[in-house]
């Protein structure tokens, strides 16, 4: 259960279990959120969430947000789901705490979430990750928002919606390249061009089992297993998903021993050697052998730990 009150600026709510709202939207999994502060709402996250410039804050225990231009009342519902407020992080924590790798990180990140995102738009995101950093990714995603999406309708500033398979495959690849995604530019083109139409149904995939889902999403153009993993996991809801990425082959090689038999070292010779397709799968079955159904929230911990790590070299 939830508790709700409308303030003359903000609507707040209680969410039930742990909630870090600054971890959860800063720890790489949605591209559109920046800390902002004003005189009149004080420090906030604002974002685009389903069409919707959303203003956010955490004070204690409490959630607050505006929503613009579906009244707060109504949007309530979408903003609960898309944080991830339906899953139960204390059987959650309970199941991973046996871990002896996870229970300090599971103590040192209490409520960090994993979000349920509009699916389109975390595929092209996921999608133009690919060698790139996150300051770069979400100015990639801003980008195509602002040339290919619709104005949201504000009292103040200017935000757009995420654009539609439709129109990124109206724009064309040459107006991609024009943002600066370089080589991505073609595969979301070509894959704004299938998903339009309707080749790939990415909302009923969260009716798929995980295999299937993962199937479908890797047939587009540039998803591969790590990028599909990432739809999987932030947007489809399998959180039994486990993308592999340059965090997570350091974090498995330095926190889990008996991976070293079959992933190489990261840190061999001036250029690290990447694990294969083969050895990404090896990794993959041997989380879900060892993490079941939350590998996803076991991933997100170990990837968001080796991320700050990285920020503090």
């Amino acid at each position: 259960m939830t508790r709700a009150r409308e303030t003359q600026e903000w609507t707040a709510f209680r969410p039930d279990g742990a909630m870090d709202l600054e971890a959860t939207l800063d720890c790489g999994q949605a591209f559109r959120w920046r800390a902002a502060s004003s005189p009149a709402l004080g420090d906030h996250f604002e974002g685009v969430v389903f069409g919707n410039r959303v203003r956010l804050k955490q004070v204690e225990s409490e959630l607050l947000f505006t929503s613009e231009p579906d009244p707060p009342s109504s949007f309530r519902p979408v903003l609960q789901d898309y944080l991830g407020l339906g899953h139960d992080l204390e059987a959650i924590y309970t199941a991973l705490a046996s871990d002896s790798v996870l229970a300090p990180l599971i103590h040192r990140y209490p409520g960090l979430r994993i979000l349920s995102q509009e699916p389109w738009e975390c595929l092209v995101s996921f999608i133009c990750s690919a060698n790139n950093n996150i300051a770069r990714i979400s100015q990639n995603v801003e980008d195509i928002a602002r040339a290919f999406g619709r104005r949201i309708a504000l009292q103040d500033g200017e935000r757009w919606a995420f654009p539609s398979p439709q129109a990124v495959a109206d724009a064309g690849e040459s107006a991609l390249r024009d943002l600066r995604l370089g080589y991505k530019a073609k595969y979301v083109h070509q894959t704004a061009a299938l998903v339009s139409q309707g080749q790939v149904d990415l909302y009923a995939l969260r009716e798929e089992s995980y295999e299937r889902a993962l199937e479908a999403v890797t047939t587009l153009p540039g998803v591969a297993d790590k990028v599909g993993n990432c739809v999987l996991l932030f947007s489809l809801d399998k959180l039994e998903a486990f993308p592999v990425d340059v965090h997570i082959h350091r974090a498995m090689w330095d926190s889990y021993p008996d991976t070293r038999a079959f992933i190489p070292s990261p840190r061999d010779g001036p250029k690290p050697r990447k694990p294969t397709p083969k050895q990404v799968r090896q990794i993959r079955e041997w989380a879900a052998q060892r993490f079941g159904p939350h590998a996803g929230y076991a991933n997100q911990y170990l990837f968001y730990d080796d991320l700050l790590k990285s920020r503090r070299r």
